[in-house]
């Protein structure tokens, strides 16, 4: 869908920020956008592309391929780029555009686009009214006796030249208990990960189920069980926040619920 101006260019170029049907321009009006002119609302049937004409020379492979390296320069234009979405999604139905979409004039944009406006239909009839929520759960932290004694108490310097008699099988069985009792917190969380994940499917449109994320990237001190996002209708949000809370009095877990969100997740599988 992206179409790259020539190296160099020093003409304009549309940049497309999403597809919506029934907007109203004042929801964008005053936006920055990705810096460039004004934003506005470009005509496509009974869709409308919210768009901006921005230097061409500012969107090349090379200088893309150059922003790409630069992580705060790139989040710049991410957050530019999804506040333009937000603000769109919040007065009509909206189906986001990828990063960087962008045309060498309004009327490739509007050609390009019209081609795709079937599926651009089936998308907004699966996402009005609705909006994506994220649900994480933790594992609960493993009892102290579990993560202590993994090795044999410091014996006294007789002990070394006269083991006592049976102390290398009580070591050897207090490990497989230890062991034992990890792999039992872990079904436990494992099970109760897919109870979450099953009761909040029941009120969703649809549902995805994410790589749970490392303890590096949460920054958090327990493990990730589930990481999944769910499209849900406005009207059942209330529902959900009951849900939670509800899954959390029960299971004893901690269980982050997150949203609502532009339904991101869910435009590109149609």
């Amino acid at each position: 869908m992206t179409e790259r101006s020539p190296e160099g260019s020093d003409t304009l170029a549309t940049y497309v920020f999403a597809v919506c049907r029934g907007v109203d321009p004042e929801a964008f009006t005053g936006l920055p956008g990705v810096g460039g002119e004004e934003m506005r609302a470009l005509p496509l049937g009974t869709l409308t592309a919210v768009v901006q004409s921005v230097d061409a020379a500012d969107f090349t492979d090379q200088a893309w391929q150059s922003r790409l390296s630069d992580q705060r320069e790139l989040e710049r234009y991410a957050r530019a780029h999804h506040e333009v979405v937000s603000a769109t999604a919040a007065c009509c139905p909206t189906v986001p555009l990828p990063l960087a979409t962008l045309y060498l004039d309004d009327e490739r944009a509007r050609q390009g686009l019209t081609d795709e406006a079937e599926r651009f239909h089936t998308v907004l009839r699966r996402i009005a009214h609705h909006a994506e929520w994220g649900v994480k759960v933790y594992a609960p932290e493993e009892a102290a006796d579990d993560t202590v004694a993994t090795a044999p108490l410091a014996a006294t310097p007789s002990e070394r030249t006269r083991p006592s008699p049976g102390a290398g099988l009580a070591y050897l069985d207090r490990k497989r208990g230890i062991q034992r009792r990890r792999e039992q917190h872990r079904d436990e969380a494992l099970r109760i990960a897919e109870t979450v994940d099953t009761e909040v499917r029941g009120l969703a449109t649809a549902f995805r189920r994410l790589r749970p994320q490392a303890l590096q990237l949460t920054g958090q001190r327990h493990v990730q069980v589930l990481n999944a996002t769910y499209l849900v209708a406005d009207h059942r949000a209330d529902d959900l926040a009951l849900l939670t809370r509800t899954l959390r009095e029960r299971t004893g877990v901690r269980i982050d619920l997150s949203g609502p969100w532009v339904p991101y997740s869910f435009v590109g599988e149609v």
